[in-house]
């Protein structure tokens, strides 16, 4: 049977937050509210921050929850706990797996240990653990192991970037995460309701796909269709999807993934509430498979019908 706007009934469109993406998560809460309403959905915009606990949603007659957080606090299981608690439907995955893709090492670690191909890491957690880093070799990615959006994240050519690089990884998180530097493509598979959507590739001129790629730069290249042969983009397409069932991610999100010089994959990110801005990767995927953004924000909800 086919849903309609008023079997959602008010839907609260948690964003805002107090993570470092609180301004990413700000466009991206207006843009899934601006959907939702058009495709006739009583979508309320309610910002979550310090201050504010979200445990009188349902007093307030709200049926189910959009989640437009990102980073700590809304993309890491808490927020997601919180609604568990209400007994409130809300999109994306649950708390186990939102932590977990939250969680960059312990992410890798569970890709590790399910034989999947993600690239050789180390953490750094003090002075002393910056000779672990070393021994992978140069060139490394150093990044916070529970920021998103590229925050503090840098790319570091030798020994003696390394020390600055973890002290400015080390700004947003304890826990900072030595990850082997892939030579290659970069990929990205959106999921949505247990399919692959046609995957992207992204081109920039920065040392990598930074926040500045991502949010503010003109010059990110963004191929879809990607450019591979359909049986090597179906290839990659089935590992994403494996990466992201195997910690528990449902609905909707995304794997970020490289390719090596003889067209290896490599898992790196999955993220289970990823932007939805006009720079966003999820919508791009989307359009590709003729899903419009009105239509995408309506069958991430609808999951919550079930």
């Amino acid at each position: 049977m086919t849903a309609t706007a008023a079997d959602f009934g008010k839907v609260a469109v948690l964003y805002g937050g107090w993570s470092a993406e609180r301004p990413v998560s700000l466009k991206s809460g207006d843009a899934v509210h601006q959907g939702l309403k058009r495709k006739g959905i009583d979508a309320w915009l309610v910002d979550v921050d310090s201050e504010r606990a979200v445990f009188g949603l349902k007093e307030q007659g709200f049926a189910r929850a959009f989640i437009a957080l990102h980073g700590r606090g809304g993309e890491d299981g808490v927020i997601q706990g919180a609604l568990e608690v209400m007994g409130l439907p809300y999109t994306g995955s649950g708390v186990m797996a939102s932590a977990l893709g939250m969680d960059k090492y312990r992410c890798k670690l569970i890709w590790k240990g399910a034989g999947l191909p993600t690239p050789d890491f180390t953490v750094i957690q003090s002075e002393a653990d910056l000779d672990k880093a070393k021994a992978l070799g140069f060139p490394l990615m150093i990044k916070p192991a529970h920021e998103g959006s590229s925050i503090g994240m840098s790319k570091v050519e030798d020994a003696g970037g390394l020390r600055q690089a973890w002290e400015e990884a080390s700004r947003f998180d304890g826990l900072v995460l030595a990850e082997q530097w892939i030579t290659g493509g970069e990929y990205t598979a959106a999921v949505l309701a247990g399919q692959s959507l046609p995957l992207i590739k992204l081109e920039t001129p920065n040392s990598f796909y930074d926040y500045q790629a991502k949010y503010l730069s003109n010059s990110t290249r963004y191929l879809c269709p990607c450019g591979l042969d359909e049986a090597k983009e179906q290839e990659y397409a089935r590992l994403a999807l494996r990466a992201f069932e195997t910690v528990g991610a449902t609905g909707w999100g995304r794997v970020d993934f490289m390719t090596d010089r003889e067209g290896r994959p490599w898992l790196l990110e999955i993220n289970t509430v990823p932007g939805m801005t006009d720079h966003s990767l999820v919508p791009m995927a989307a359009r590709q498979a003729g899903i419009d953004f009105d239509e995408l924000v309506w069958r991430i909800l609808a999951e919550t019908l079930a």
